[in-house]
């Protein structure tokens, strides 16, 4: 049969483990069961592991070209009194390369640009994946929508399935049916990009009690926005964008004229789910889960996005080493479960010592501790995650074209 993979999702991991594929010469389609891609999303940072990751993938120039670099900025309390400054420019003499800022549509554009179109199936839901026998993988499909039985879509067969659907991934529920699956974290956010605006930070987050509201500048003079607050789940608003208004009113500047430079109709709001369970394997037979689908985190230490990517990467290394594919996702499962399991954990006390504090004498003496910290503390704390090297793939044109 082949080396041929099917790749379920069309979000960052899935685009991306797509690419690193085809670069180690296998044959690829992406299942995508959204019917049009409209990139919806706000914005998102990546780290110099996440840069790495995608420079291994030949996309990490398109990237830094349409991001931009997060040199000034850092933590502040309501009152706009700084907790901790960050140092773009000691990042990047450290890890060659600063944090990215970049809209996430952007992100998943460069990334379709990376592959065939021929190779994306777009609208198409996949119902059941079959790895019980020594044979191929049955993916079985249906056409998107409630009106649609399942397996009425095309049969397809891989010697591998790279399970990209999301924290709500249905591929791993039904490969682990006793893990409890997702769980909320006590954290909700809305988020936004603006109209162009003038800004004098390109990053920033505010911790007030049980709330954050952050910034990231873009290069087209865009800002995303995000506010995440201590909510129970499932709590909407009538008009988001006035309740984020009503919530942080009285913050410091810029978050006021944020959010005057935002439509109302561009607000998202999304609980915040994680794996608090770590899954005991990210490989059943012949399927490899693969991002959120793994690990899904909070984005406490925006790693989620760049988790992803260094999946994609080592899955990608460990099938061009190993001819034999049960062998190559051993040594996936191996190298990628303990990193990934870590940082998620690593995120989640991360916003209970951040977002989620909320009593006054524990949010006093963290701020109090934030400001007695060495200046090169915060870069330390962003270099124990970021400063990871990826395992090298083959270059472009040494066999498999990125695009045909």
């Amino acid at each position: 049969m082949g080396n041929i993979a099917v790749v379920v999702g069309a979000g960052i991991g899935g685009l991306a483990a797509a690419i690193g594929l085809r670069r180690v010469g296998w044959e690829v389609r992406v299942v995508e069961r959204a019917p049009v891609l409209d990139d919806a999303g706000a914005g998102i940072s990546l780290a110099a592991n996440g840069i790495r990751a995608l420079d291994e993938l030949g996309v990490g120039p398109s990237v830094r070209a349409a991001g931009r670099g997060q040199y000034t900025g850092g933590t502040r309390t309501p009152d706009g009194s700084w907790l901790a400054r960050m140092d773009g420019a000691a990042l990047e003499r450290a890890l060659g390369t600063p944090i990215v800022g970049i809209p996430r549509a952007t992100l998943h554009r460069l990334l379709r640009d990376a592959l065939p179109p021929k190779s994306m199936s777009i609208g198409v839901e996949v119902t059941e994946v079959d790895s019980s026998t020594s044979g191929p993988v049955r993916v079985m499909t249906r056409p998107s929508g409630p009106s649609a039985a399942p397996g009425t879509g095309p049969e397809l067969h891989a010697d591998l399935v790279v399970a990209a659907d999301g924290v709500n991934s249905r591929t791993r529920a039904a490969l682990f049916p006793n893990h409890p699956g997702p769980a909320y974290s006590g954290s909700t956010v809305l988020r936004a990009l603006t109209e162009p605006l003038d800004l004098t930070t390109d990053f920033e987050i505010t911790w007030g009690h049980g709330a954050e509201f952050g910034h990231i500048a873009l290069d087209d003079g865009r800002a995303e926005w995000h506010a995440v607050l201590n909510a129970p789940a499932g709590v909407r608003h009538a008009d988001p964008l006035g309740e984020v208004r009503r919530r942080f009113a009285g913050w410091h500047q810029p978050i006021g004229r944020l959010l005057d430079a935002t439509r109302p109709e561009s607000v998202l709001h999304h609980d915040i789910h994680e794996l608090a369970t770590p899954l005991p394997s990210f490989v059943s037979g012949r399927v490899a889960l693969l991002g959120d689908a793994a690990h899904a985190m909070t984005p406490n230490l925006g790693q989620g996005a760049c988790q992803a990517l260094e999946d994609a990467v080592v899955l990608a290394a460990a099938l061009a080493r190993d001819p034999d594919t049960d062998t190559a996702l051993a040594a996936y499962d191996s190298e990628r479960r303990p990193r990934a399991q870590s940082v998620t954990v690593a995120a989640r006390k991360a916003g209970r010592m951040g977002q989620q504090l909320s009593g006054p004498a524990a949010v006093t003496l963290r701020n109090a501790a934030l400001r007695l910290a060495p200046s090169g503390m915060a870069v330390r704390m962003i270099l124990r995650h970021a400063d990871w090297t990826p395992p090298r793939l083959p270059a472009v044109g040494s066999g498999t074209s990125l695009v045909e």
